[in-house]
């Protein structure tokens, strides 16, 4: 915050920062940015609610994000969310009950060429199957 002079327009850039550092933004965490920048509780809870990038519970061991743009999805990418949902028994934008692997989905991440595509830990995987994204999460969870 100090970077930018505690300016408003820096929310964005200093929430990302925050995620950075904890790994997610909790109340605490957002109450204090809007606080130190001046902005409205509601504007700071807006943009960290609007933004794919933003999460506000703490992610597992392990996140695997399935790219859901549309290029992804005519591919296959509902099956491979369907087949993690059922392997992990949770639903999207979820954490095992263990704390060890997120299940994200998101818009697009820009690998349309390689779709369907998940980050496996950041990691992008392109032309993910069934199969692969099985094997990385059972990997995951007998670790």
């Amino acid at each position: 915050m100090r970077k930018n002079g505690f300016a408003r327009y820096a929310l964005i850039e200093t929430l990302h920062t925050v995620q950075s550092s904890f790994g997610y933004l909790d109340d605490d965490a957002i109450r204090f940015v809007a606080q130190s920048l001046r902005v409205p509780l509601s504007q700071a809870y807006g943009v960290a609610t609007f933004y794919h990038y933003f999460t506000l519970k703490p992610p597992g061991k392990h996140t695997v994000t399935v790219c859901a743009g549309t290029a992804c999805y005519i591919k296959g990418a509902d099956k491979l969310i369907g087949a993690a949902e059922k392997k992990l028994c949770i639903k999207q934008g979820q954490t095992t009950p263990d704390g060890q692997v997120s299940l994200m989905v998101a818009r697009c991440v820009g690998a349309c060429s390689r779709a369907p595509v998940a980050l496996c830990d950041g990691e992008v995987v392109g032309e993910m199957t069934q199969g692969q994204i099985l094997e990385q999460l059972e990997r995951w969870t007998t670790e």
